[in-house]
């Protein structure tokens, strides 16, 4: 029997692309229904492959920079001045 990782190292992009669409319809190209085990299985498959294959934005999963967008707008501190002033709020 191979490991898996031998398995990942023997699938070609069409098999990659054989995996992701049966994952994505829940079905294999014949039609049968994906069992829980297979979708696992196949999802499994497909991120290891990703991860040797495919950059990081290509991914499955890749959720781009994940910095809140008010990170972007200075917010004033309303609770405490600057250490340089004498008088604080508190």
């Amino acid at each position: 029997m191979t490991s898996f990782i031998d398995m990942i190292e023997n699938i070609t992009a069409d098999i990659y692309q054989n995996l992701k669409l049966a994952v994505e319809i829940g079905k294999w190209p014949d039609g049968r229904k994906l069992s829980q085990e297979q979708k696992e299985l196949c999802l499994q498959a497909m991120i290891a492959w990703e991860m040797q294959n495919l950059p990081e934005e290509e991914r499955t999963g890749y959720m781009g920079p994940q910095e809140c967008q008010s990170k972007a707008i200075q917010v004033p501190n309303i609770l405490f001045k600057t250490s340089t002033s004498s008088d604080t709020l508190h």
